[in-house]
């Protein structure tokens, strides 16, 4: 391999996520703040909207027991990842994060 050439990394390498995150005390406390307010917006308007469609079905009873959303995306990945690790949401997979059980209403 020449100098200039740079090393691509294999398909089967594996590569420790957390690693390439920031630590949470990067993170200003005002942005996390914020955008765990923004998480809270969003999911109580999503809940609504949801709620709010009509034909619910004649056999539906209450509201829909939505619990997991994207979050905003004007806060970067990074910043859901540290309110993940500090407690104040909980991640389910496939980019979408909940409330924990404790602050659900």
């Amino acid at each position: 391999m020449q100098e200039n050439e740079t090393q691509q990394p294999s398909a089967n390498s594996t590569t420790n996520h957390d690693s390439l995150v920031p630590n949470h005390e990067d993170i200003p406390p005002e942005i996390l703040k914020r955008a765990f307010k923004a998480f809270k917006k969003r999911l109580k308007l999503t809940a609504l909207d949801e709620d709010s469609r009509l034909g619910g079905g004649a056999f539906s009873k209450g509201s829909a027991k939505l619990t997991a959303i994207q979050p905003p995306n004007q806060y970067p990945r990074e910043v859901w990842h540290a309110l993940h690790r500090q407690g104040k949401i909980r991640d389910v997979g496939h980019g979408l994060y909940e409330l924990p059980k404790s602050d659900r209403r």
